[in-house]
């Protein structure tokens, strides 16, 4: 992944309060174990993650890609999330 990653206001807002780190989503985004369509917004994909750092919890990051960067729109600590 070379295009830069660009977090939206919501995003570094979830990233301080549930205390992730922006270096755990571009992990995710280089390295996805899967990913899936947004069912509300065609834009945004999600990419799942492993966090070892939490426990091995996967990390949902949902993100659109442009011609030129990633935006994040939102992520969070996924509890229920399962590999496919």
């Amino acid at each position: 992944m070379s295009k830069p990653v660009v977090y939206t206001d919501h995003a570094n807002t979830v990233l301080l309060e549930r205390g992730l780190n922006p270096a755990w989503v571009e992990r995710v985004l280089r390295e996805p174990q899967w990913i899936e369509p947004d069912r509300i917004d065609p834009a945004v994909v999600r990419y799942f993650g492993a966090v070892p750092e939490r426990d091995g919890c996967y990390l949902r990051v949902a993100a659109v890609e442009t011609p030129v960067n990633f935006r994040i729109v939102s992520v969070f600590l996924d509890r229920r999330a399962r590999p496919k």
